[in-house]
Order: structure tokens, then sequence, then C-alpha cells
């Protein structure tokens, strides 16, 4: 792992590479969490996360899926990939002003039931399920979490069991 300040300096300079698990539960509803951190802090948000240097995609996923789930056995040959997406903040990880953040975000879809009260409390203070509806007319939901549900429908997607 980098130094946060050399971290800091990737992230002016460059973009990062991320993925997002956008989760459908049995009835239609979205998975949703009120971030912790910068960018996006205080908005609902699908779980997700940047991809790590020499990190392979499927071990990224299941990674990502682990923390920010809390579900080990969730691999991304159970997802449907939704497409590339481009998020961009004028903020960062740090507050420091004058840095934004750049990611590339690969949206991966999955259907399946979640109990709210299992998840990780590291990265959100709080879950909830939204339909689409809620989620493209909420303000609180972040733009770039809107993105995944305007234009084409989202596909069925993979599938995983509790």
């Amino acid at each position: 792992m980098l130094p946060i300040h050399m971290y800091l300096n990737v992230v002016d300079a460059t973009p990062l590479v991320a993925i997002d698990l956008i989760i459908e539960n049995e009835m239609g509803d979205y998975l949703l969490g009120r971030r912790v951190n910068k960018p996006a802090q205080g908005f609902w948000f699908v779980p997700g996360g940047r991809i790590r240097k020499n990190e392979r995609l499927d071990d990224a996923f299941h990674r990502i899926a682990s923390e920010e789930l809390g579900r080990a056995d969730l691999r991304r040959a159970d997802a449907d990939l939704l497409g590339v997406y481009e998020h961009l903040y004028e903020d960062n990880f740090s507050g420091q002003s004058g840095i934004s953040t750049h990611y590339v975000v690969l949206g991966y879809k999955l259907r399946g039931a979640i109990e709210l009260a299992s998840l990780p409390d590291l990265q959100h203070t709080a879950y909830r399920w939204a339909t689409k509806e809620e989620i493209t007319t909420d303000a609180e939901v972040h733009l770039n979490t809107k993105a995944y549900f305007v234009g084409p429908a989202l596909r069925c997607g993979g599938r995983f069991s509790v």
C-alpha cells in the first residue's frame, strides 16, 4: 500500500479504476449505503471499491464483495457486467483542496438477498433498499449511482443465494 501522500499524488495525476456492485433483491429493489468517506461523503451510493495495483479483476471483485458486503462467496462470474462508467468528483479522499478524483468504474449487477443488519459499517453509516424510481428521484442519491439506473434498462444480471 502506498503512503497517503503518495496515493494523493496518484489521485491528482491519474484516473483510478474501480468496481461497483449493483445489488438487486428479489423484490426488484437495489442496495444503497450512505458513504462515510470522501468523495461523495454523505450520499447514498452503491457498494464498490478501487482495484489495487497488480490485483486481478477476479481478486478485486472478491475482495470488494467481501469488504463491502461481508460476502466472501461472491465471484465476478456470478455477476453481469453492465458497462464501464466515469465518476468525476471535485474532491478527494483526503479533503485537500484543488485535487479532484477521476474513476473509471466497472459496474457489475448481481441479484440476491442480503440482510441489511449483516452489512459491514466501515464504508457506510447506513444501508437501505430502494426502487429504481426512488434512486433516480432522491437528491441524496449521488449522480454517479443514478447513472446505473438511467438509459437502457438494467439486465437481469447474475444471481447468488444466501
